[in-house]
């Protein structure tokens, strides 16, 4: 089946709509802003009403620039953000509690004892930023009717009637058994849900059901968790490469192969997608705050947005001593103690938005740093190389000072929409029989590649203020 597909990428601050043909590339795109509610102690909500109506809006006005039909739809999504509803008629029950909240850290503390199982089981280590725990505190404190799963089957059921989930989104919940990529009754049974009704756990491309949602009847056939997608845009498709996406959170992912992997470094080992009944794994390192760290420095009024990063911090050569741990939302991997809260040290009168900027961008730099370490720990080799997408990647003073920090190359994405583009590509094959993922895949050539630009001793230098000031937040913080 050849013509255009639409992809869709539903993520935490908006969705963001592609037609794709194989031919002309994108003709036709689409936004609708999605707005996070933040209230205290760590809760992140969503209107569940407000995520498919985005998803809506968007992939209408991509249609509607395209003007001509697609063939397919791909649907990529959150990954960890969890709702209640009802399955006869669709109706959310209760709103959506987004991948960075943290609410549910009182089921966690109830499991640790089980910590090492879970990981075992699973590839995941034991943190409310998964949907399990967040499965068992809505079944706990907010409703025990309807179904309860992540974002996407209740998008999937609302678009097409399908009760569905693809296996690396199932992944994402610390319910998937990781070497037979099936629901795990042990792992249901610690968190108290063996007698929830699941989604049925499918293949990355391939039918799911039609949808008529945005007009005319498109067959649904690419599903996925938004982190893999960009992978398998980024063509990190085997071993030895890892990328990095720069979104609200930055998230590094490295291909490990067809055999899953349990991170001895912090890491996640998780599902990169399911295709043709054949499973392939990655190892997945986490920064929960990236750009809604750069847009919290924005309501700070220390700069207006994200295109400022590079105006205002080229005013100054270096950071002024200014010590930036941007742990807004807690850390995440490798460290995994989401009640550490940020720190900025090294302040004085002379201290100006510059160093700030620059700061930041140590300290998301720095994050990435210690989850390329750890993927190379755990491969047994350094990564030769980081490829980076997301919409902080339009920074070149954040790419340069990950390639200061990296000491090793960062190609830059041409494709400034990889995740939308990578579950365009596996709608196409889910709609295409025989279809490989090679000729399915955009060109990959890098926009830009940023090369290290200080010397190592220097590099680690930098490295180790930051380190010092994660040690110091994680010894004053109650373990």
């Amino acid at each position: 089946m050849t013509g255009p597909v639409l992809a869709v990428d539903q993520g935490t601050s908006g969705t963001k709509a592609l037609v794709v043909c194989p031919e002309r590339g994108v003709i036709g795109s689409g936004f609708a802003a999605v707005r996070p509610r933040h209230p205290s102690g760590g809760l992140v909500e969503a209107d569940p009403a407000e995520l498919y109506g985005s998803v809506l809006d968007a992939g209408r006005q991509a249609l509607a620039e395209a003007g001509e039909p697609v063939v397919a739809l791909g649907l990529a999504n959150q990954g960890e953000t969890v709702l209640a509803w009802d399955p006869a008629t669709g109706r959310p029950l209760a709103d959506a509690l987004v991948w960075q909240d943290r609410r549910a850290e009182t089921v966690c503390a109830e499991l640790a004892l089980h910590a090492d199982e879970l990981r075992q089981l699973t590839g995941l280590p034991l943190d409310p930023y998964f949907a399990a725990p967040k499965m068992a505190w809505i079944r706990r404190h907010l409703t025990r009717d309807g179904v309860v799963t992540t974002s996407d089957a209740w998008l999937v059921h609302r678009l097409t009637g399908a009760f569905v989930t693809d296996a690396a989104t199932a992944g994402r919940t610390q319910l998937l058994d990781l070497d037979s990529a099936v629901w795990s009754p042990r792992a249901l049974g610690l968190y108290g849900l063996s007698d929830e009704r699941l989604p049925e756990v499918v293949d990355a491309a391939g039918p799911v059901g039609v949808t008529t949602a945005f007009g005319p009847e498109i067959p649904l056939t690419g599903l996925v968790v938004d982190q893999q997608a960009a992978l398998l845009a980024q063509r990190v498709t085997a071993p030895g490469t890892a990328k990095c996406t720069y979104g609200t959170g930055a998230f590094l992912l490295a291909h490990t192969g067809d055999a899953p992997r349990r991170s001895g470094s912090g890491l996640v080992g998780c599902v990169a997608w399911r295709l043709a009944g054949r499973t392939s794994y990655c190892l997945d390192g986490q920064v929960y705050t990236a750009a809604s760290a750069v847009r919290w420095l924005g309501e700070l009024g220390v700069i207006e947005d994200a295109a400022d990063l590079d105006r205002v911090g080229s005013a100054v050569p270096d950071s002024g001593g200014v010590t930036f741990v941007p742990a807004l939302a807690g850390l995440a991997a490798p460290w995994w103690r989401g009640d550490v809260r940020g720190s900025l040290t090294g302040l004085g009168l002379d201290t100006t938005p510059g160093h700030l900027v620059r700061a930041l961008c140590e300290g998301l730099a720095a994050q990435v740093v210690a989850l390329a370490d750890a993927a190379a720990a755990d491969l047994g080799a350094p990564l030769e190389v980081l490829r980076a997408d997301g919409g902080l990647t339009r920074s070149a003073l954040l790419m340069q000072t990950q390639a200061d920090l990296l000491q090793r190359p960062v190609e830059v994405s041409a494709l400034p929409d990889a995740t939308a583009l990578g579950v365009g590509a596996l709608a196409r094959i889910g709609a295409t029989p025989g279809l490989g993922v090679e000729e399915a895949l955009p060109e990959w050539k890098p926009a830009a590649v940023y090369e290290p630009r200080v010397p190592a001793d220097e590099a680690a230098e930098r490295l180790a203020r930051f380190r010092a000031a994660v040690t110091a937040l994680l010894d004053g913080a109650p373990a």
